[in-house]
């Protein structure tokens, strides 16, 4: 649970920092902080979506399965952000029809539908932070949609690698770089074992590591970047 009256944990969250005292109060007392450790599911289709969650620490990938079992990565929630998919269902009263996976350690605000029908109907400052946090992560999933639909994988797999690289080391495995790209881990070995061959990585077993960047950015579009 939240400790009675204190506040602090929303100004983590830039849109509800307007709001005044009182409903600061009213936000504190009709949410609880919940813990889900790493791993473990947040949401899983079909469950009701009774809350509003906001993240305070750790990240939580959402995916969709489709009928074939092929997983499709949609989107992270990071902290200081709200769950668009949870948004849409708890303003459609609907359940979900994804997965919430707690990529690590996560604790979040939990609001209930009563708590947050009543900030929506008398807060103007928490009706933005709402719409705007779902506003920007539906367009993040039209780009995610672009991307797919137009952009070749090995550019995208260019830009995925170049943004994963801490000093040009890329913890990850070829499964997991299918789910973010939406596409079969077959499909990866293949594109990487080809980045390979023209001397832009090297790959050991859970680990690639960028030997070419320049290369890489090229191949991204990005060569001009810093």
């Amino acid at each position: 649970m939240t400790a009675d009256g204190d506040t602090s944990w929303i100004d983590r969250f830039a849109g509800l920092r307007e709001l005044p005292e009182e409903l600061r109060q009213l936000l504190v007392r009709g949410s609880r902080m919940v813990k889900v450790p790493a791993g473990a599911e947040v949401f899983a289709p079909g469950q009701s979506a009774d809350n509003l969650l906001l993240l305070l620490d750790g990240t939580v990938r959402v995916v969709q399965h489709s009928e074939s079992g092929r997983e499709i990565f949609l989107y992270r929630v990071h902290p200081g952000e709200s769950c668009v998919l949870t948004t849409a269902c708890v303003l459609s009263m609907e359940d979900y029809s994804a997965d919430g996976i707690a990529e690590t350690d996560v604790t979040a605000i939990a609001i209930p539908r009563k708590a947050f029908d009543e900030l929506v109907a008398r807060s103007a400052a928490f009706r933005e932070f709402v719409f705007r946090a779902y506003s920007r992560r539906i367009t993040d999933l039209f780009m995610l949609i672009d991307e797919i639909v137009f952009k070749k994988l090995d550019v995208r797999l260019a830009e995925r690698l170049l943004e994963l690289a801490t000093d040009d080391t890329v913890k990850v495995t070829h499964q997991a770089l299918g789910v973010e790209l939406g596409t079969a881990r077959e499909v990866i070995s293949r594109t990487l074992a080809d980045f390979q061959r023209r001397g832009w990585i090297e790959q050991s077993r859970g680990t690639i590591r960028i030997a070419d960047r320049a290369g890489l950015k090229r191949l991204a579009g990005t060569a001009g970047a810093a």
